[in-house]
């Protein structure tokens, strides 16, 4: 399965949950990526511009816009960034790509 990095920060309405009521989030956040098909990999809670990075495997990258999307719709984040992450070994896939289809294309002005 693919390997995504999502960058959060919370909410004021976030904090204010987390001051009232002090708890691990990381088996709410493991349910929403299992309901989406997905498996929780690693959980950080972050100091600087994110205050969560989450990394995390789903089938496709729709699976993590749409757990995305449910967790903000909730508005306990102000502020979500997921990334499609891959392997060294598979990005060399993908520039062993790159370098095939490279000849096909013509910049602007040539």
């Amino acid at each position: 399965m693919p390997l995504f990095i999502s960058y959060a920060s919370y909410s004021h309405s976030g904090v204010k949950g987390l001051v009232n009521k002090p708890q691990d989030r990381s088996e709410a956040v493991k349910k929403v990526i299992e309901k989406a098909g997905g498996k929780l990999v690693a959980l950080y809670n972050t100091t600087g511009s994110n205050d969560v990075v989450l990394v995390s495997e789903l089938p496709d990258g729709s699976d993590a816009v749409a757990v995305g999307m449910a967790v903000a719709a909730t508005g306990a984040i102000s502020r979500i960034e997921t990334v499609r992450a891959w392997t060294p070994d598979e990005f060399k896939g993908i520039a062993e790509k790159a370098a095939r289809v490279a000849s096909a294309y013509t910049p602007p002005g040539a």
